[in-house]
């Protein structure tokens, strides 16, 4: 009998440090919503206002610091982020492109203590004219995509995608950078794969389409055979050829089953590349108002759900890629949990772009302005059943910028320490973006309920021992 108590009270003490630490995912959706955007800040190091005491902030690179030690190796506008998620070392190093006019693309080292070596130039700005840098996705296989938010049909086009097929490895601008053409030029900025490894894109603009493209290859070991032949979608949402729709998704071909023109569909550029802007217009592609970032989690049946930022009309749209359903996630009318009332217009504006945590949160990056109204929202979703209408569910603000001149981008959960992010501070009127790392830790009376049930489990394996 005591030994049944015993078990009950182990038991007991190891679900309480479960609920306390969310399941054992991450601490970051622990906070109470910051009630108003931040301020400037007079520490430029440490610019943002956190939502909880638990959760620190230190800056991990700068771009003075780059170009005093390299001169002309960083032009700078750092934007969205990944890591080495597979592979050797995985989770060490950290890629994003420059959104300039000479772009280009820098890793930095996580494992690497020394500030001024841990960041290098590895495509080095201005490569093959590459210009707005913004995509960024660690691929199936291995390596690192970027891609053009700069679109263009001339003879300079822009609004291509790239390859970095040895990122990880690269010195400083020795990246072997490979456009992939078979993929139709849009204005890039957000890239996901699903579970079945097809690439989903989108066409940041005013009346610009989602599109997937489904390799011949799936499971390809390289780019070279990834991209070596596929087909290219655009979605049709409630029948396409509308704005902002939501509905069934139906996904209409722009290209043959290897890349190829379609006749009667693509409209073929000078350089032999597709236009996907006007191809998707010619099968009435649907038309969302700047579509930006997009990033693909579960929901809690299972299902994959992909969250596509639309940045002109303050919402994020939910593909559930399974049911082939689009939904609004979230927009102007959402609960404000700081206050129990719609967040309105005026707080949540300009959602850009999107990332997912270790437990499944999503969190909307806004593209406004640091110091006056530019935060990171969290969207709770507490049956995680893709929409935020349950009881005490909402949008709560997590973060804020405090730099003048500046924006949020690039967010970015760690896949190998739940309790760690990463974001950039992009274009700050300093001249100066940053890198700042986010850490969460548990909240004392966690440490408490931990070390409580360490307690009852040596009690009980001591009393084991003695009989």
């Amino acid at each position: 009998m005591q030994k049944k108590y015993l078990n009950i009270a182990v038991a007991s003490a190891l679900a309480a440090m479960s609920v306390g630490a969310h399941a054992a995912d991450t601490y970051f959706d622990n906070f109470t919503p910051l009630t108003a955007s931040a301020g400037a800040t007079a520490t430029p190091a440490t610019p943002i206002t956190l939502s909880s005491p638990n959760f620190t902030q230190v800056t991990i690179a700068d771009k003075l610091t780059q170009n005093t030690l390299v001169p002309g190796s960083n032009s700078g506008n750092w934007d969205m982020m990944t890591a080495n998620e597979t592979g050797p070392n995985a989770g060490r190093y950290l890629f994003m492109p420059f959104e300039t006019g000479t772009g280009g693309v820098q890793r930095v080292d996580l494992w690497n203590n020394n500030y001024n070596t841990r960041t290098v130039t590895i495509v080095a700005p201005g490569s093959q004219g590459f210009v707005s840098g913004d995509a960024s996705r660690w691929t199936p296989w291995g390596s690192y995509l970027t891609a053009e938010e700069s679109w263009s049909t001339g003879g300079n086009g822009k609004g291509r995608l790239f390859e970095v097929t040895n990122a990880t490895t690269a010195g400083a601008n020795g990246g072997s950078f490979v456009q992939r053409s078979i993929i139709p030029r849009v204005s890039h900025e957000g890239l996901a794969f699903d579970q079945q490894k097809s690439m989903y894109f989108i066409d940041e603009l005013n009346g610009g389409s989602i599109y997937k493209y489904v390799s011949a290859n799936p499971n390809a070991t390289n780019g070279n055979d990834y991209f070596a032949a596929g087909q290219t979608f655009a979605a049709k949402v409630n029948g396409g050829s509308n704005a902002n729709a939501v509905g069934a998704i139906s996904w209409a071909a722009i290209t043959d089953v290897n890349g190829a023109a379609l006749a009667g569909v693509s409209t073929v550029l000078a350089d032999n590349t597709i236009d996907g802007r006007a191809s998707a217009n010619t099968v009435g592609g649907t038309d969302y108002q700047r579509p930006e970032d997009i990033d693909i989690g579960k929901l809690a049946n299972g299902q994959q759900a992909m969250y596509i930022a639309t940045t002109t009309t303050n919402e994020v749209y939910l593909f559930n890629l399974d049911t082939n359903q689009a939904s609004v996630f979230a927009n102007a009318s959402t609960i404000d949990l700081a206050t129990g009332l719609a967040v309105g217009s005026g707080a949540f504006t300009s959602p850009d772009n999107i990332a997912i945590d270790a437990a499944g949160n999503v969190y909307i990056i806004e593209d406004r302005n640091g110091a006056q109204d530019d935060d990171i929202w969290f969207a709770k979703d507490i049956n995680h059943d893709g929409d935020l209408l349950d009881a005490g569910e909402g949008l709560a603000r997590w973060a804020s910028n405090g730099t003048p001149g500046s924006e949020f981008t690039g967010l970015y959960f760690d896949k190998f320490d739940a309790n760690k992010a990463y974001v950039n501070i992009q274009h700050p009127g300093d001249g100066v973006d940053r890198l700042i790392q986010i850490t969460a830790v548990p909240e004392p009376e966690t440490y408490a309920m931990f070390l409580a049930g360490l307690g009852l489990v040596g009690f009980a394996a001591r009393r084991r021992n003695k009989r």
